[in-house]
């Protein structure tokens, strides 16, 4: 969507903040020994008690409130009795609605303890969404993202999950742009607009490029022996800095 007013802007920096609360949480929340539907039943609850409604289960009859992506998995992980273990890399995303309005996020961590290859793939991938992060501003190409995430995947010497990206969103969870890929198409050549709404999303791997459904019909994996990491957030577009809506600190209005 494309920000009208200041009814819009509160309303996405409300759902924005409440994404991100939850996503903090269930990150902040997972052990050894947990199984992902414990870790999900916290994010249920969570948006029982904000006023928010699951995204993926409103929207497309997903059999959980959140993703949540074990080892192997890249996305769309389904919560289950999957046991987490001693250096999981787990990711969490988050996504709802309340009011009308939609947010999205996540994050990747890794339980103790820490191998430092996970660790490395984490610290990139996050950095790989800030550097993305700088590129967006109004009259921006939207391709520029995609270079930011490329550079440093590359120095990195990680690769890019090619068949996932990130998306508009706002009044519904995927909106136009789609596919604003995590790397560099030189074929793209649409700007970025003044009060769009978009969540930029990369995905690094340490060994996958392109992941497929499996069968549980939900799910998506790569090479079984890859690890993968996912950072996102929901930024609101501007002549400068992008408004960051899932951000910790983002103070919904009251």
């Amino acid at each position: 969507m494309t920000l009208q007013n200041q009814h819009d802007l509160d309303g996405i920096l409300a759902i924005g903040r409440i994404v991100a609360e939850i996503r903090d949480a269930m990150l902040a929340a997972i052990e050894p020994g947990m199984i992902t539907a414990e870790l999900d039943e916290i994010g249920g609850q969570m948006l029982s008690r904000l006023g928010a409604t699951s995204a993926p289960m409103a929207c497309y009859g997903f059999p959980g409130f959140t993703c949540i992506s074990v080892n192997e998995e890249v996305a769309h992980g389904v919560p289950g009795t999957r046991v987490i273990g001693e250096g999981d890399i787990v990711n969490v995303d988050v996504s709802a609605e309340r009011d009308g309005y939609f947010a999205d996020t996540g994050g990747t961590t890794v339980v103790a303890p820490v191998a430092q290859e996970k660790a490395s793939l984490c610290q990139a991938t996050e950095l790989a969404l800030e550097r993305a992060l700088a590129e967006v501003r109004a009259g921006a190409r939207i391709n520029r993202i995609g270079k930011a995430i490329e550079r440093v995947a590359k120095s990195h010497r990680l690769k890019i999950i090619e068949n996932l990206a990130g998306h508009g969103l706002g009044r519904s969870l995927h909106e136009e742009p789609e596919a604003i890929v995590g790397f560099y198409d030189p074929r793209d050549r649409r700007r970025l607009e003044y009060g769009q709404v978009i969540a930029v999303e990369p995905f690094l791997s340490t060994r996958s490029t392109f992941v497929s459904e499996t069968d549980d019909g939900w799910t998506l994996v790569g090479d079984p022996a890859s690890r993968s990491a996912q950072f996102e957030h929901t930024v609101i577009v501007t002549d400068g800095a992008p408004i960051v809506a899932t951000r910790s600190q983002v103070a919904a209005p009251a």
